[in-house]
């Protein structure tokens, strides 16, 4: 975990010197606030295709939200939100992110969370509890809309 936090902090010193800094620390704070908990409202038990559409909106157009364990990359919002629609399936018993840190650098955040929930999986006969610490980084456009997604699964 010392290695990873050493490498994150490398990242966020070399956005630092090679981008020129438009939003302050706070900015970015809030920034990454609302995007977990748009992240969060779009995965639980009353979640409708307003809060999709809410977490989407977030995303600039040419956004890229990379899975890196798995080796998995979104890059099309129609693609993301056909997938997300198909997940309203799934029956959510319940379903929370904690953020446990955050970390800035130049137009760029580091969140540490834990994601905590229940699920059935429409695909599946039995129900799925979850507790997973995870690393994503947000890095953010002008604009600021997420322009890349890094995901560290825990």
């Amino acid at each position: 975990m010392k290695k990873l936090t050493l490498v994150f902090i490398s990242l966020i010193l070399s956005f630092s010197s090679s981008a020129n800094e438009k939003f302050t620390a706070d900015q970015l704070i809030e920034k990454a606030k609302a995007f977990v908990s748009a992240k969060n409202a779009r995965q639980q038990p009353n979640t409708t295709t307003k809060e999709i559409d809410h977490y989407i909106s977030l995303l600039s157009d040419n956004f890229i939200d990379e899975h890196v364990k798995f080796k998995f990359t979104y890059t099309d919002k129609s693609k993301l939100r056909s997938d997300m629609v198909g997940k309203l399936k799934d029956e959510v018993i319940n379903s929370n992110i904690e953020i446990n840190e955050i970390m800035v650098g130049a137009n760029v955040v580091f969140i540490k969370m834990t994601e905590m929930g229940k699920v059935k999986p429409a695909h599946l006969n039995k129900t799925i509890e979850y507790s997973k610490t995870n690393i994503i980084s947000l890095e953010f456009n002008e604009s600021g809309l997420v322009k890349h997604i890094r995901r560290h699964h825990g």
